[in-house]
């Protein structure tokens, strides 16, 4: 397909602007570019087909089945998008005076009261970015906190092995040193191993429950208690809240803050680069640490992570989602997560060896790593195999503790029905590659084979060159 600089015509023009209703302004010469910017000479008829050539070869939610594990790909209801749309809130401006956009602030007060009672906090910001801005401002809170009891010694942060790749990284980045701790057998993490690394410099405990393999940690009270006995906090990344929410909550597990990735769990957008939002809610003794907002005052605060509010619309589409299915529907749409993924299980382990037998809850993970040792059949091979089934690949080779992984998460948004297309897929795929003479040529059908993903990685074009 090729680039709008590539289409680009000498000359062709389109006007899609209105008639200019305000003065004209001149710049002044000083901060005028010296040449023209080269940007591309299409009619609208072009763009049009450009960007509907473009849709056509996305994929998403509304275009099939789409079990990527540990990112809750769930279906989004049009009637978020047509709330999120009112004059009322997209027309507001972050700087107008508090007293003439007091519909906004109460959407902000009744989504972080909604969500204090889903997460067992007592206070919420909306400021953070994304998940991961998120996490960066929830460990900050912990930072703050020991700093402002004297305690600049507790500079470590525990995160077990099978945690998204952003915790060590946040961490990091807030200046603590990252004590990784191995996981179990059981793929939970080792309490032998964790009594050993706390002591009077732990700082946190960053972790996620149900983990990375699907399972509800059941030592999750002796985990959290450990770690503040040692005086340490305790962090929840929300990754796999969509797990749990209205059945538990994390800070009855005795947790101290916790960052929600409101496109996981709360049916707003999700992916394109945003716009995403990370609420983080936290216990009362680090409220008074929360970053400060417009017309917020709280000095031992860590500051602003971000201009103003966060994105607001983002906001108002999972509050709109949470007052739509209510106190039950918030526990059911949960249970029927966890349903689904083990409906999922038990089926495909009929071919697919699962990571980790007994109940999972929203996700769970097989391997090939038989079948990649014994018949050349990786798990690359399933997932481009899967994409001529019209079918987004679940996630690859992660958590890192199992090997030749696939991570399959199917959201309470499918149905029976559904569920039953993609087993039978799933189940073909596999005895095709295990069938095979050769090694496996998927995919066949999409518009761009099996690239040179290295390659890709390391010599990535990503500037057109006239």
């Amino acid at each position: 397909m090729k680039l709008l600089f590539e289409k680009s015509v000498e000359g062709c023009a389109l006007s899609i602007l209105p008639e200019l209703d305000v003065p004209e302004y001149r710049l002044s010469e000083g901060a005028l570019r010296l040449k023209a910017p080269k940007l591309p000479q299409l009619s609208e008829t072009d763009i049009d087909r450009h960007y509907s050539e473009l849709e056509r070869r996305a994929f998403g939610v509304n275009n099939g089945f789409y079990p990527l594990g540990s990112c809750t790909m769930k279906y989004n209801p049009r009637v978020n998008e047509a709330i999120a749309a009112l004059p009322g809130f997209t027309q507001v401006h972050p700087l107008q005076p508090s007293d003439t956009v007091s519909g906004c602030l109460e959407v902000l007060k009744l989504a972080g009261g909604e969500l204090c009672e889903i997460t067992g906090m007592d206070a919420m910001t909306f400021q953070p970015a994304a998940g991961a801005h998120g996490e960066l401002t929830g460990v900050m809170l912990i930072k703050k906190y020991h700093e402002a009891r004297g305690d600049f010694s507790r500079d470590k942060i525990i995160v077990p092995d099978s945690a998204h790749g952003t915790n060590p990284a946040t961490a990091a980045m807030c200046g603590m040193k990252v004590i990784n701790v191995p996981s179990g057998a059981d793929g939970c993490v080792d309490l032998g191993r964790l009594r050993a690394v706390l002591g009077p410099d732990t700082a946190g405990l960053m972790l996620t429950n149900p983990n990375t393999v699907g399972i509800f940690d059941r030592n999750i009270l002796e985990i959290t208690n450990l770690v503040h006995e040692a005086g340490g906090l305790n962090y929840y990344d929300g990754a796999n809240l969509n797990a749990i929410m209205g059945v538990v909550r994390p800070g009855d597990m005795g947790f101290d803050c916790v960052h929600l990735n409101l496109h996981k769990t709360f049916s707003t957008p999700h992916g394109g680069g945003g716009p995403g939002a990370g609420a983080v809610g936290c216990k009362g003794f680090l409220a008074p640490y929360l970053p400060n907002g417009y017309g917020e005052d709280r000095p031992e605060s860590i500051g602003r992570v971000k201009a103003f509010y966060g994105n607001f619309l983002v906001v108002v589409r999972a509050l709109a989602y949470l007052l739509m299915l209510g106190r039950e529907g918030v526990t059911l749409a949960a249970q029927m997560a966890v349903l689904n993924a083990n409906y999922m299980k038990k089926r495909l382990a009929e071919c697919y060896a699962v990571s980790h037998e007994g109940i999972c809850m929203h996700e769970f993970v097989v391997t090939l790593e038989r079948e990649a040792k014994e018949r050349h059949v990786t798990a690359m091979d399933v997932a481009k195999a899967l994409l001529d089934k019209g079918i987004h690949p679940p996630t690859m080779y992660f958590p890192l503790i199992v090997h030749e992984a696939l991570m399959i998460e199917p959201t309470e948004t499918e149905s029976k029905e559904t569920l039953d297309l993609a087993c039978e897929a799933f189940l073909e795929v596999y005895r095709d590659c295990m069938a095979a003479e050769t090694p496996s040529q998927h995919p066949l059908t999409t518009v761009i084979r099996r690239p040179d993903e290295v390659r890709a990685a390391r010599e990535s074009k990503l500037i057109y060159k006239f």
